[in-house]
């Protein structure tokens, strides 16, 4: 069916929703995430505000049919604003028995089921540990049920392709999203043009595919198992240039363009660590903007190429997760000491030790605040969503530049693997990186001879002057042993030890009078509670604010970006409420800083599941948190 004729149809005959959030969940070989990919870019060039919760199981590949393998994809499509990618599914697509059973707790009672009939018998029931049929035990009473033998009508459908019916079978997933993207009238054209492009160089493949999708829409179209289709229009977002993008294709963006705002060649030392990988992949692919990336043996040798490359003059990023930082400290403690410019990317994830690697959490706050020996102090800025890695990352390049430091851009798998529209930002609105390099002699001796001191401080910001190699007068020495200020020259004068501890603190401190005062949203000034957030908590905590607001409760919220220095007005802005909840991803990293920092009573809401708040539960915890202040 052409676009236009799907046009037509649309009008005559479907229910309008608006908003709608979708589950598809299978085997880890079944193709959900390329599944849920695709359904989220047609969604997004259809015009919908989309969020999205991809949901990879924690082994590479766990036993087929088992419980350890279901991977899962969400979507939240919707013709408005929406902040999460929902807190539980309206509609789940289950390819086999573990997938449903999986799953089938967070689909709320009179939810929509779609089943691959033909994945459930004997053999699926025991891979899943099932004691029997799921379909006949009560599980699914409450449900709106719809059994559909995809499996077998994929396999008819491409017959004619010639194709083995093992190899004809993965084109299931086309089959489901074929029907899934007829039930919610997605446009097909996008979809066929992409598997054209996709497996081009596979045409039984691609052919295998088409059909597939074509059979799974037109099963939509012409059975009489469902009453009709429904529609999500398009979402009525501020004018611009949109493009559907993920956390980690934001931060690898971010990267090229803050080289080019720097006019810098940009370095990525990295060694691949879920979730962190695709960064270096993204990456990889654009070297006509000057990028050098470097698959290294281990995360040691990533960060110390990013730093001998921060040493010769370029823009010098490092990537990886918990782990990798593990592994990373003691050459960011020779960053430090050594006062150049490196941004180290984390992409938090579950631990200790190897712990969930494909999940979320906040991991690592308080690690790479502190987690150096020695006085050892750090920038670290956080993003708060997929498309805001984009800016967070330029920040951190900022700072880097501007104060000669090593800086901590935190991200965690939530947000590397979620998806959201992005509106391009104006080149002209971007900040301007360009940094002067050294060159030639900042101090005179007492007997008026002019010479080089790489130590040499610029009176604002604190920062050494960055000289490159080789340059001729400005010959200096590196290394981790300490430092004369000024001279740079080796000490081991304790007054000095201390003088440049203290230099390098206040430098850092320092950066708080370049960033913006604390981002308060409370629309009453008089609020009960004040929830205070970083990271990826950021649409739960508003959601949840925004829907005890409609119920008239006063509810303030706060979100932190830099963490390290925060907002100088941030002791201010605590003090003035008398609650004050904080969200997080772990046993209560930032609520301990603010009470250490600011001596405030700041309670803690913890979720340390590998799995995102929802904004239920933040609503939940705030009524309690109010509940007791009466």
């Amino acid at each position: 069916m052409t676009d236009t004729a799907e046009r037509a149809r649309i009008d005559e005959s479907t229910e309008q929703l608006k908003e709608v959030v979708i589950r598809f969940a299978g085997d880890s070989g079944d193709g959900m995430q390329l599944t849920g990919d695709r359904f989220t870019s047609v969604s997004a060039a259809f015009g919908n505000d989309l969020a999205t919760l991809p949901d990879f199981p924690a082994e590479i590949r766990a036993p087929a049919g088992t419980l350890a393998g279901v991977s899962a994809f969400q979507i939240h499509i919707s013709d408005h604003d929406i902040l999460t990618p929902g807190d539980n599914p309206n509609v789940l697509v289950a390819m086999n028995p573990a997938a449903l059973v999986a799953n089938i707790h967070d689909l709320p009672s009179g939810g929509t089921v779609i089943l691959n009939s033909d994945a459930f018998d004997e053999r699926a029931y025991a891979k899943a540990s099932l004691a029997g049929d799921p379909r006949a035990d009560g599980t699914l009473n409450g449900y709106r049920v719809y059994e559909v033998p995809m499996t077998s009508l994929t396999l008819k459908a491409c017959e004619p392709t010639g194709a083995k019916a093992r190899d004809a079978e993965r084109s299931k997933n086309f089959f489901a999203l074929g029907l899934v993207s007829w039930m919610y009238t997605r446009p097909t054209d996008d979809t066929l043009a992409w598997i054209d492009k996709r497996f081009g160089s596979r045409p039984q493949v691609a052919d295998a595919n088409r059909r597939a999708f074509i059979a799974g829409y037109n099963f939509g179209e012409t059975t009489e198992l469902f009453d009709h289709a429904y529609e999500v229009r398009p979402a009525a977002l501020a004018p611009g240039t949109y493009t559907n993008v993920s956390g980690n294709t934001a931060l690898a963006w971010g990267m090229i363009a803050a080289g080019q705002l720097a006019n810098l060649p940009v370095f990525l030392g990295s060694y691949p660590i879920t979730p962190a990988s695709d960064i270096l992949h993204e990456l990889s692919k654009h070297k006509n903007f000057g990028v050098r990336t470097l698959q290294a043996e281990d995360e040691i040798a990533g960060i110390g190429a990013a730093l001998g490359a921060a040493f010769t003059g370029q823009l010098a990023f490092t990537t990886t997760s918990g782990p990798g930082i593990d592994l990373k400290a003691e050459t960011v403690g020779l960053a430090v000491s050594l006062e150049l410019p490196l941004v180290i990317i984390d992409i938090q994830r579950g631990g200790p030790s190897t712990g969930l690697p494909t999940k979320t959490e906040q991991a690592d706050l308080l690690h790479v605040m502190y987690g150096r020996h020695g006085e050892c102090p750090v920038p670290i800025v956080a993003a708060r969503t997929p498309s805001h890695c984009f800016d967070a990352v330029i920040e951190g390049c900022r700072i880097a530049l501007q104060y000669r430091t090593p800086v901590f851009v935190l991200s965690d798998g939530y947000l590397a693997n979620g998806a959201e529209p992005w509106r391009l930002p104006r080149v002209e609105d971007l900040p301007d990186l360009t940094v002067a390099f050294a060159d030639g002699p900042n101090h005179t001796l007492p007997d008026g001879t002019e010479v080089f001191w790489p130590y040499e401080r610029d009176p604002e910001t604190l920062a050494r002057p960055w000289a490159i190699p080789g340059t001729p007068g400005l010959e200096h020495r590196v290394g981790g042993i300490e430092k004369a200020d000024g001279t740079g020259n080796i000490s081991y004068d304790p007054a000095n030890h201390e003088r440049m501890v203290r230099l390098r603190a206040a430098k850092v401190a320092g950066i708080a009078a370049t960033i913006p005062p604390t981002d308060v949203e409370d629309p009453t000034g008089d609020a009960d509670i004040l929830v205070v957030g970083w990271g990826s908590t950021w649409g739960a905590i508003q959601q949840a604010a925004h829907v005890l607001r409609d119920r008239g409760r006063k509810v303030a919220t706060a979100h932190l970006v830099h963490l390290n220095p925060f907002p100088s007005d941030l002791g201010d802005v605590l003090r003035r409420y008398p609650r004050i909840l904080v969200p997080e991803m772990n046993l209560g990293q930032l609520s301990r800083l603010l009470r250490a920092e600011y001596l405030v009573d700041a309670h803690t809401f913890s979720k340390v599941q590998g799995l995102p708040f929802t904004a239920a539960e933040i609503e939940i915890a705030i009524e309690a948190e109010l509940g007791e202040s009466r």
